[in-house]
This record gives C-alpha cells, structure tokens and sequence, in this order.
C-alpha cells in the first residue's frame, strides 16, 4: 500500500498538462457496447478507475488495447452479458454497462455497485429509468437482473438530477423502439459528451446540453472515434494548490467553460485568472484569501467534487467560511483529518464551518476517498513540516499521476510503499 510523503511550504511554478476526463471515459467505454466494432477513445487518462472498467468489458467480451491514451474498445465478440461482483465492486460507474447491454442484447445482470466509503448512493433513478423503457427489473442476490425483449420509449423524468442515471437512460433508449423524453436531465460536460458520442453513432438525439433530451429510438449504431474532455476536477484542484500555496502556475488542456462556479468562487477570493483558448493562469503569489462560501450543485454550480479541495483552502483563509454540500449531505470524512492538520473546522448538518487559520502543520493522515484524498495533498502542500497522507490507492482512481505532476510544478512529495493500513 503507498502513502505520500509530503514536505510542504514549497512555492509552486511552470506548467503542466490536464488529462482527460475520468468521468466521462467511464460512460463512454461501455457505450460501445451499443455497437459492433472498433471504436476509439482518445485523451483517456491512466487512472485505476480505467482499469477497472476495462477488465469489467473484458469479462464482457470487449477487446481493448491502450496505449499512449488512445483506447481501442473492439465490440464484435461478446460473450457475456454479465457484470460480476469482483468486478464491479471497486467502482459504482460500473452500472453504467446496465443500459447498453439491456439495449442491446435484452438482458443485463449487474453485480450492485461499490465504489467511495461516504454516503448513501442509491441506483433507484437508473432501475426506475429502465422500468419506464419496458424492462423488467429484479434484484436477485446482490444483482440487478433486468430484461426485455425490446425496450420500447417513454417518459423518464428524475426527480434529482442524476449524472449516471442520465447517462444510462440516454444509452438504453437509442436502441430503444419509438420516442423518448427524459427531463430534468444532468446537464453535467460528461453527458453532453456521452450524447455527442451516440449521435456520432448514429443516435437521434435532441437537447443535447438541456435538462430536456428527446431521443428517438434505432435500429443499430455503428462504431466511432471519439475526443475525450479534460478534467475539469482535476483542473480545479490544480488551481487550488497554486492557491493554497501562494503560488503561480499555468494549466493547459482546460476548458474553462466547464469551470466557470469554480473559477469565479477562486478569484473572489483573491488569485488572479488568466485564460486563454485552452490554458489557465491562476497567480496567487503574495496572496492573503478572502473567505468565500460555497455551496455544491449540479452542473453548472459548484461541483461536490471540488468540495473538499475547497475546505482545505478555506482552512487557511482570513475569516470564515461556510461551505455547504447540497448533492451529498455526509461527506465530510475528510475535516478530522484537516483538523489533525491544525484546520478549525465544524460540521453542522450538511455544512462546515471553516474559521481560517494562520498555518496548518504536517501530521499523520488517512485517505477515506478519492476527493479527501486530494484535499489531504493539498492541505500537505502548504502545512509546515512532514505530511504523510496514507491510503492513496483512492488517490489513483482519478488523478493521473498528480503527484508527478505537482513535483513538475516544484513541490516536494514522494511515493512509498508501506505496510500501514
């Protein structure tokens, strides 16, 4: 198991490069299921999550090859319209499978998913999507066991908005007979992604970037190739480690538009944005943070993801600040672990209280899940002394090498193996 070892209050400069979208390369690999053929996805990132899904489509009967961020997903022999537990346990995005092969084969059977330890995250809106298309669904075990001999089109309206629930009802319904209409759906970039994909296929789909999409159902669709989005969450948090840092750093492969909450919630509190096509500039140099509240929502607000990045700069801000999730009302395993830092933190109901202090000092620390760990790193980077984040296995379900990244940019962090859990 590997821990970083950090030493922080290092100033951070130059430039590094944004990988692609962990999110979106999640529901466009099982999305070529829907097809038979060679399709190809470029910009995918090297992160766990990635290898997972491929050896769930491997199990499946997908042939993959990935090299050089070039994924090659070739669909013409499936063998299996099954996803196992030992599969599926590490990742919830595996439910994504649940739409296509339903779609296209009649049958699905999907281990219930795992995934981060916070939280509960039912799949109720992706079981209620496929009932409204004609399947029947049953839980059976731990699986989800979903049939139909042809899914047929109707009216799916989420009561919450739902990124995954979007994105398997938009795959179920392409292959699906007649029109259907879903609203209220996730407007998030890796959805409208995940539509242009299809449609590239050869889908019909109308809305595409609304919460009204109307896709009318056909017959087949035919592989593709397909430019994958930067992250934008790794991007955020990128930006907020030159502000917590003090520091000045420039970002390429952004698209900005995809961050504007975050943006104008990080120059309300003092750095200086610079942008330009695709690169981003944040100078944060000599920087004393305002406080800022925030509160999560769905896209185009201010993403859950970056909630905890946003506490551990926070921490060390002039005043307080409140920051609220509205998307997941308990993830705050991180703030014991800022507060072993030195954090002043609070949490009262769904929010955190965060007074800003004047320096947080390294300390033992534990990773509980993949965006806690990010704030940990950050938190390390700017505490005084040695921090030691352990559990960074969540870490390396989606960020690409950051640690390689942020020595890139000057900091002081390293990679050991340990035997600690």
């Amino acid at each position: 198991m590997d821990k970083f070892i950090i030493h922080g209050g290092k100033k951070l400069s130059g430039k590094v490069s944004v990988s692609g979208a962990k999110n979106s390369s999640l529901a466009l690999m099982p999305a070529t299921l829907l097809n038979t053929g060679e399709n190809v996805i470029y910009n995918t990132p090297e992160v766990n999550d990635i290898y997972t899904m491929i050896k769930l489509l491997s199990h499946i009967g997908v042939e993959t090859e990935f090299k050089n961020h070039t994924l090659r997903l070739n669909t013409k022999k499936i063998v299996s319209q099954e996803a196992p537990y030992e599969h599926v346990k590490k990742m919830r995005a595996s439910v994504y499978v649940l739409g296509p092969l339903l779609a296209r084969y009649g049958y699905a059977k999907v281990s219930l998913p795992g995934g981060c330890a916070w939280g509960p995250r039912p799949i109720n809106l992706h079981l209620e999507a496929m009932k409204k298309l004609g399947a029947v669904v049953d839980l059976d075990e731990g699986y989800i066991v979903a049939k139909a001999s042809k899914l047929i089109g109707g009216k799916i309206n989420f009561d919450v908005s739902s990124v995954g629930a979007t994105g398997n009802a938009l795959m179920a319904a392409v292959l699906a007979k007649g029109t259907t209409l879903i609203t209220n759906a996730a407007i998030e970039p890796e959805i409208t992604l995940l539509a242009d994909d299809l449609v590239k296929m050869g889908a019909k789909i109308d809305g595409i970037g609304t919460t009204t999409i109307e896709i009318e159902g056909v017959d087949e669709l035919t592989a593709c190739d397909i430019e994958n989005i930067p992250d934008r969450i790794e991007a955020g948090t990128l930006l907020i480690a030159a502000a917590i840092t003090q520091s000045k750093i420039e970002l390429d492969n952004v698209k900005t538009e995809h961050l504007d909450s975050l943006l104008n919630k990080i120059e309300m509190s003092g750095v200086k944005l610079f942008n330009q096509n695709d690169k981003i500039i944040a100078d944060a140099e000599n920087l004393c943070p305002d406080s800022v509240d925030v509160t999560t929502s769905v896209y185009p607000g201010f993403p859950t993801d970056m909630q905890a990045q946003w506490i551990a700069y926070m921490s060390l801000a002039e005043g307080t600040s409140k920051v609220t999730d509205a998307i997941y009302h308990d993830r705050f395993n991180h703030v014991p672990e800022l507060i072993r830092l030195g954090a002043n933190i609070e949490v009262v109901n769904n929010s955190a209280i965060v007074k800003g202090v004047k320096g947080l000092k390294g300390a033992k620390v534990m990773s509980t899940d993949l965006r806690a760990s990010a704030c940990l790193v950050l938190a390390g980077l700017a505490a005084e002394g040695i921090t030691e984040v352990l559990r960074i296995y969540h870490l390396d379900r989606g960020y690409q090498k950051i640690e390689e990244k942020l020595k890139t940019l000057g900091a002081d962090i390293q990679r050991v193996t340990t035997s600690e859990f």
